[in-house]
């Protein structure tokens, strides 16, 4: 971890260029499960340049903003889980199958087929790019395995938590190559496991441990409510998060803003650092400075600063992209009143 004390950094992802991506129909459709090739502007053949140059303008502004730690964006990505889920053998990606999302509505999803497995690396040349164009510390995330089982049809494993543990060895054997090509912390992005607390109990804290066994370096994990521009209804509570304590990732990433959630769940996590989610993505009004320190501050009397991130509630790609500059500078200037304070 950085030395800074109340550190900043992204959840993960920035809002895409409208040059890149069809936005307006990213937006008018849930997170896709599978592949939405449909939604990019630029012709294949210059694709990986045109989103090389769109991850070079989001490293850009988290450095401008005065970001601790950089992400690159996720611009190579139709949504938070798709690029690596349907990279992986034992899945068929042209014949998808269907599954409930978390609002209950049917979507399209990989269907698994056969025994999960990976294929090869997915994100590391992400990882190198963005080592190679910022100095500081540098964060990836990568979906974890039981929000990808909760998102597929299962028409080859009798139990599920078979499944989730083959997702588990592929998110395992990633995350090793993510540490290999330079990344700082790796990210585990896992919603479902607020979406459907019951099967986390069974297996889904299971196989988020068997996707780090044996990782030395700094990991992370995310749970949320889903983007606030597609899920608007927020409880004040999270329906699991306590049971994360005996979760082997080193940081933890909680939403507080949007929800007003209480902060005293925070001492049943009292080893983990908590990535504390202080910028309301639902709200396109810019937060002041002191709005943002006046949400750290509601947190501090159940952690010490020395554990605590400060970031937004979740991934920014569906603001606009004024919007997501301004609120990253209300995180920068908020966290620093804070730190000015308890210094």
């Amino acid at each position: 971890m950085t030395a800074t004390l109340l550190p900043t950094s992204l959840v993960g992802s920035y809002p895409q260029p409208e040059w890149l991506i069809d936005r307006k129909r990213l937006a008018g459709r849930f997170p896709p499960r599978v592949r939405a090739t449909e939604l990019w502007r630029v012709a294949p053949e210059a694709l990986e340049q045109a989103q090389d140059d769109a991850t070079l303008l989001a490293i850009r502004a988290q450095e401008k903003a005065g970001l601790d730690i950089i992400t690159d964006g996720e611009m190579r990505r139709e949504s938070y889980s798709n690029r690596f889920a349907t990279a992986l053998d034992g899945v068929d990606i042209d014949n998808p199958g269907t599954a409930l999302d978390r609002s209950g509505h049917p979507n399209p999803v990989p269907r698994v087929v056969g025994r999960i497995s990976r294929r090869h690396a997915v994100e590391t040349r992400d990882v190198a790019f963005l080592r190679a164009n910022t100095d500081r510390m540098i964060k990836i995330t990568v979906p974890g395995p039981f929000t990808m089982s909760q998102q597929a049809q299962n028409d080859f494993y009798k139990d599920e938590g078979e499944m989730a543990n083959d997702y588990a060895a592929a998110v395992n054997a990633e995350i090793r190559d993510l540490f290999a090509a330079g990344a700082d912390i790796v990210q585990i992005d896992e919603p479902y496991m607020q979406a459907r607390p019951e099967k986390a109990r069974a297996f889904g804290l299971d196989a988020v441990n068997r996707a780090l066994d044996g990782i030395t370096g700094t990991t992370a994990l995310h749970i949320c409510f889903g983007y606030a521009a597609i899920i608007h209804e927020r409880p004040n509570g999270y329906s699991f998060l306590p049971e994360l304590c005996r979760c082997k990732v080193r940081q933890i990433s909680i939403e507080t803003a949007q929800s007003n959630l209480d902060t005293t769940v925070l001492k049943q996590l009292p080893d983990q650092t908590i990535i504390l989610g202080v910028i309301d993505l639902a709200d396109q009004r810019i937060e002041s400075a002191e709005t943002v320190a006046a949400r750290i501050r509601r947190a501090l009397p159940h952690i010490d600063p020395a554990r605590a991130i400060v970031a937004p509630d979740c991934g920014m790609k569906y603001l606009p992209r004024e919007v997501a500059d301004g609120k990253m500078r209300a995180l920068v200037e908020g966290a620093a009143i804070v730190r000015r304070e308890i210094a």
